[in-house]
């Protein structure tokens, strides 16, 4: 498939020899410059340079193309995740790439990150809807990365208290930046530095109540 040279702003066609994957494309690309409700279903179709008929031989609606958006996303996003969990170094520096790995997803994918956290549940019915249903979330691949990183476990700390806790500042760090909201300047630490931090002081803090026990 031959990409738009200047994103979804182009409204020049172009040829493609798969017009499912033309269409996906096209809706990641919307997502990421205008938001999850940012195009329509004829804003893909004129992009591709096909009438808004034919996407309804791929796709029953406009929330069947998200979620098929999403999925690709969190395939994507999954890959990325197991990569740091298996790269090298120890159990906690695995497992705080792993939240290193979320952060650049979420700069670098952001019309995958977007469909992936506001089409789930979507689409009921849709052919998709099933595969939307059986696929984990990120937050369980988290609580499973740390039983598999950490299997003494952290007392009587639930792993999955201590997952959500990650997941929420992995998420409200890459929300922030991607915002621009993030404060910067001289001396401040950049998303990464304060993801290595929180997960340090959530870690260490769950292993010293385990030890005051």
């Amino acid at each position: 498939m031959r990409h738009w040279r200047e994103g979804p702003g182009d409204r020049r066609s172009y040829h493609h020899g798969n017009l499912k994957e033309a269409l996906i494309e096209a809706a990641r690309r919307f997502i990421a410059e205008r938001g999850i409700g940012g195009f329509t279903l004829v804003d893909a179709a004129r992009l591709v340079g096909v009438t808004p008929a034919a996407l309804y031989r791929h796709f029953r609606g406009r929330e069947a193309l998200l979620e098929e958006v999403a999925g690709r996303g969190f395939a994507d996003l999954a890959e990325r995740l197991a990569r740091a969990l298996t790269a090298r170094g120890t159990p906690l520096e695995r497992f705080t790439r792993m939240g290193e790995a979320y952060l650049a997803f979420a700069e670098e994918e952001p019309g995958y990150y977007a469909a992936i956290f506001e089409t789930r549940g979507l689409a009921a019915g849709t052919p998709n809807a099933e595969s939307a249903t059986l696929r984990p979330s990120p937050f369980d691949l988290l609580v499973e990365a740390l039983q598999s990183t950490f299997p003494e476990g952290f007392g009587g700390v639930a792993p999955r208290f201590i997952a959500l806790e990650v997941w929420a500042l992995s998420h409200g760090l890459a929300t922030l930046a991607a915002s621009g909201h993030l404060p910067k300047g001289p001396g401040m630490p950049d998303k990464y530095e304060l993801l290595r931090a929180g997960v340090l002081a959530l870690v260490h803090g769950a292993a010293s109540a385990q030890g005051r026990q």
